[in-house]
């Protein structure tokens, strides 16, 4: 395995790729940047939770796109959390990631987190500021995940659906108790892996047809036997472990040496993820200069000014209009 600067750290994207299996991917491993966040608004736990895992999946999905821009996850549900917004803005080195949650705090009293988000769907936008151009891809969930909030299951179907490429994708979200000097403490972690087959022949990556759901009785389906090497790669990262995913005792590079142990593992120079949020005062003023004459008199307070909050960061702003 190639060396790269701060392979055991937290909060980074480390890209990798397994040339004898033909699959490229990225480990994310986040801490300290999810207190930041997950804490500004006081969550709940199980709030916080599914927000950590949504992150997660954001920073793994958006850290593929190699663009001047900006890529977003958007849950709009049923469900006791009935938004989830997570904003991910890449650069060479860095990569700055905001978000928030919505919820109904009566709903949440006996919810399990496959029941957080109930049904609706999830939305994955990328806006190319270069080309100005905006891309969305929408899948749908619906309530009845196996395992977990569901995000996992539905990422899987958005790229069987969309992207139409071999992916394997595994999260992890827990807290961490650890001393501190006024009794313990308790932190988020959460780690990710995805990885994606992409051999130069494109004919190795082809996939069975979507079932239609509504073909008639006796129609055969379209079988595409799966590639050796894609069958292996994704059977590794399925053995993943949570734990593995979020030991701050096992870099990333060690959990690529686990999974990957009988091949040569390369990996990139991983980015920094931070907790680093877009708002500013003449973003503010341009969102309230939409507003019409009466929305705007209804907005000042009576010593003459505008109280604005922003969802992300929770920052206040007071402005003179």
């Amino acid at each position: 395995m190639t060396q790269a600067r701060a392979l055991g750290a937290d909060n980074i994207i480390l890209p990798f790729r397994v040339e004898a299996l033909d699959t490229r991917g990225r480990v994310v491993r986040l801490a300290d940047v999810l207190d930041g966040i997950l804490t500004r608004h006081a969550y709940p736990a199980l709030v916080q939770g599914l927000l950590a895992e949504a992150i997660t999946l954001t920073v793994l999905m958006g850290s593929s796109l190699k663009i001047d821009g900006r890529f977003q996850l958007q849950t709009r549900t049923d469900g006791a959390v009935d938004m989830l917004v997570v904003d991910f803005t890449p650069s060479e080195a860095e990569a700055d990631i905001r978000a928030y949650a919505r919820f109904d705090a009566a709903r949440l009293e006996g919810a399990k987190p496959a029941e957080l988000l109930g049904k609706g769907h999830l939305a994955f936008t990328v806006e190319q500021h270069t080309l100005q151009t905006r891309y969305q891809g929408i899948v749908a969930l619906d309530g009845s995940a196996a395992r977990g909030s569901g995000l996992e299951a539905a990422a899987l179907h958005y790229f069987r659906q969309s992207e139409q490429i071999p992916t394997a994708l595994r999260l992890a979200v827990a807290q961490e108790s650890v001393p501190g000097e006024n009794g313990t403490v308790t932190h988020w972690r959460a780690g990710g892996i995805l990885t994606q087959f992409l051999p130069q022949a494109a004919e190795r990556m082809r996939v069975a047809d979507l079932d239609p759901g509504d073909a008639p009785e006796g129609t055969l389906h379209h079988d595409v036997a799966e590639d050796d090497a894609w069958v292996e790669a994704r059977a590794r990262v399925d053995s993943t472990q949570d734990l593995e995913l979020i030991d701050p005792e096992m870099g990333a590079d060690r959990l690529l040496t686990r999974l990957f142990n009988e091949h040569d593992v390369r990996v990139s120079d991983p980015l920094v993820v931070r907790d680093q949020c877009r708002c500013s005062e003449p973003r503010i003023r341009e969102t309230l200069a939409q507003f019409s004459a009466e929305e705007m008199a209804d907005m000042i307070e009576p010593d003459g000014l505008v109280s604005v909050t922003c969802e992300f960061c929770a920052r206040q702003y007071r402005l003179i209009l």
